[in-house]
């Protein structure tokens, strides 16, 4: 996933550079440059972070690393909301427990996400669509707990 994300920064016409960053920084973006902390060890979390910085390309405009501001904020949720739409889709959902996945672990594991990006990821879904939502005709998401129902008809 993290070469398709690289792709689709490309065809942005966005550049991408692993450089070291200062402090705790996992990604930056600006002027259609994303940069990727060198210390992620894992392309597990480089694409979660990638997904994120190609929101703030899509979603947010200017310097809003000062996060004391409610427009700031805002941008921020933005961009976080569409890696959690493109890298977990509620369908992924239903594909994890179908693969016999039952943990969080499990389920970051098979998505190929972080488990503290799956838990946001949760919690942004629950924001937005309760404890439940049905994913298709057959299946319900339970979001807390998490489950999958599938409805017998």
């Amino acid at each position: 996933m993290y070469e398709q994300l690289q792709d689709e920064a490309v065809s942005l016409n966005v550049v991408i550079k692993e450089t070291y960053l200062p402090g705790r920084l996992k990604g930056l973006y600006g002027e259609n440059e994303i940069l990727i902390n060198k210390n992620i060890e894992t392309t597990t979390e480089k694409t979660c972070v990638l997904a994120e910085e190609i929101g703030h390309h899509l979603y947010t405009v200017g310097d809003i690393i000062d996060q004391s501001k409610i427009m700031n904020i805002k941008q921020e949720k933005l961009a976080r909301r569409w890696a959690f739409r493109k890298l977990i889709p509620l369908e992924s959902f239903l594909h994890a427990f179908n693969h016999g996945c039952r943990s969080r672990y499990e389920i970051a594991e098979t998505l190929n996400v972080t488990e503290a990006f799956l838990e946001d990821s949760l919690n942004y879904y629950r924001e937005k669509h309760g404890t439940f939502v049905r994913i298709d005709d057959l299946h319900v998401l339970f979001l807390d707990p998490l489950g999958i129902h599938r409805e017998i008809k």
